[in-house]
């Protein structure tokens, strides 16, 4: 097994690199907007970002997903499949927007509870934007021009920061600076790119082609808008019930929470491939269990040290107003790690090829999570959302659990993943309940409970006598240096056999949409 893992880190690091970079600047530039942006006007912002992303979700119908799925399908002319999916969405985004945007008024009333709608009548011709950016970009992914990609990613960040910085500080135009720095260069950047790749590119397409297209595409919308829901509709409920100043706060506390996203998308993109390439069933089994059981072991010391240190992470960050956001990062933070176990067993439901359950069980989080958030929210306020979300993505988990132990059988080690469970929550309560989150003195005692949960672990049992094995190696670098790059030889080895035979399959099509929404709106 230890093949596998260390194969599922090497990918992992490699994928990562325009989500870390996208992350990393969204976070550094939080002491500068959190000090020009009132809460009010960054929960505004981002429950705007939020809806435009799902009403995208919506107006593409499907049709990413079935291109990233007919350029590679036998029979099918791969040049009338480019420019037939961009003529679908070219004139989706456009309608969308000239009907949108005589409502203005009423969506802004519906999302902010507001009747002021300038922010919808900037956000609404963002959907223009990201849909055509996101076909894009699916162009350099489907050519496997991953440089391609990762530059264009990185160069439209860095113009957007510029142009979004002098809307917000010299300029001072709050909530709406961030939408239109962020939609405006877009616009430049999806301009740029379509004179590119004008030849491959038009506006009418091939009626039989979109037809088959559609018929594969469009039944995968409602599990991606139902997925995607659990993660914005709450911000939502909370601009409608209590107000966008606490939008902004859990907003805040979403970005604080991007250590785990990282380590979530890194997986995201490097275990499908590993997952599906591993033909013999029984061995399969082994290996998801044992990825699991260390996978989880890396998101609980990353969510503990969210959850303890949030405080001083946020005061570091951000301006004095949005302090309060610090209490929610450590719920937030454990979502983001369940929604990571959510994407092991959508993997697992794809090897059977039942994907139809998919959808129940994201329709069963949603409702979950509705109802959790009316009943929490004016109880706890925002901390009633960050529960909501643990609880309503360990209802997804859960029934995905139930649905692929009856199709795929995998015997996960249950007693190690208690311990861990255990030891984590023991560790944090004691820090929580036991000291206080003020002085510097106190943030030391609680890295030391972070630090002590793998000791916690040698104690309980935990690592079995090859994992001992290779802890022991820490104590001998120069053991350790040859061991690594022994295995950096064998991971390239596999690779180039891989290219040579039988190709992986990637990461399910509407959860790399997704991610995409995510790190092009970063």
């Amino acid at each position: 097994m230890s093949g596998y893992l260390r194969r599922l880190a090497t990918t992992g690091a490699a994928y990562t690199a325009a989500s870390i970079l996208s992350k990393l600047i969204a976070v550094a530039l939080l002491p500068l907007y959190t000090r020009y942006l009132t809460p009010a006007d960054y929960g505004a912002a981002e429950v705007m970002f939020s809806a435009v992303v799902a009403a995208s979700i919506v107006i593409r119908l499907g049709v990413v997903e079935a291109l990233l799925r007919f350029y590679y399908k036998g029979g099918e002319d791969q040049a009338k499949v480019v420019s037939s999916s961009f003529a679908v969405l070219f004139w989706a985004g456009l309608v969308s927007v000239i009907v949108l945007f005589p409502f203005a008024g009423p969506i802004s009333e519906a999302l902010l509870g507001e009747s002021d709608p300038t922010l919808a009548r900037i956000a609404i011709p963002g959907l223009f934007v990201l849909t055509l950016s996101e076909y894009l970009l699916t162009i350099f992914r489907l050519d496997e021009r991953a440089r391609a990609f990762f530059t264009v990613t990185m160069l439209s960040v860095l113009i957007t920061i510029p142009v979004t910085v002098i809307l917000v500080v010299p300029l001072d135009l709050g909530a709406e600076g961030l939408l239109l720095g962020s939609y405006g260069t877009g616009l430049g950047v999806v301009l740029g790119l379509i004179a590119y790749n004008r030849r491959r590119l038009a506006l009418t397409g091939d009626r039989p082609l979109l037809k088959r297209m559609m018929a594969f595409g469009l039944p995968t919308m409602p599990a991606e808008l139902s997925l995607y829901s659990l993660s914005f509709i709450d911000r939502i409920l909370i601009a409608r019930m209590l107000g966008l100043t606490e939008a902004g706060l859990y907003s805040l506390a979403i970005k604080v929470s991007q250590g785990i996203s990282v380590l979530v998308r890194g997986f995201q993109l490097a275990f499908p491939p590993l997952a599906y390439s591993i033909e013999d069933d029984d061995e399969a089994r082994q290996a998801y269990s044992a990825v699991v059981t260390w996978f989880v072991a890396v998101m609980a010391l990353v969510v503990s040290f969210l959850w303890l240190v949030a405080p001083w992470i946020v005061r570091v960050f951000a301006a004095p107003d949005f302090f309060p956001a610090a209490d929610v990062v450590g719920p937030v933070s454990a979502g983001a790690a369940l929604y990571a176990l959510y994407m092991v067993l959508l993997v697992v439901l794809g090897r059977t090829g039942r994907t139809e359950y998919n959808l129940p069980a994201t329709l069963a989080g949603v409702a979950v999570n509705v109802g959790l958030n009316l009943l929490l929210l004016p109880l706890w306020g925002i901390v009633g959302a960050g529960v909501s979300l643990v609880v309503s993505y360990l209802v997804v988990v859960i029934l995905m659990y139930v649905f692929t132990q009856r199709l795929f059988p995998v015997p996960y080690e249950w007693l190690r993943l208690t311990k861990l469970l255990l030891a984590t929550a023991i560790l944090v309560a004691i820090g929580e309940v036991l000291v206080p989150d003020d002085g510097i003195g106190f943030l030391a005692i609680r890295l030391l409970l972070v630090a002590a949960l793998p000791f916690a672990l040698l104690v309980t049992g935990f690592f079995t006598e090859e994992e001992r094995g290779w802890l022991l190696l820490l104590t001998r670098p120069a053991e350790l240096k040859e061991k690594i790059l022994e295995a950096r030889a064998a991971g390239k080895e596999e690779g180039a056999a891989e290219a040579e035979g039988r190709p992986g399959r990637g990461l399910p099509e509407a959860v790399e949409v997704e991610q995409w929404d995510e790190d092009l709106r970063n």
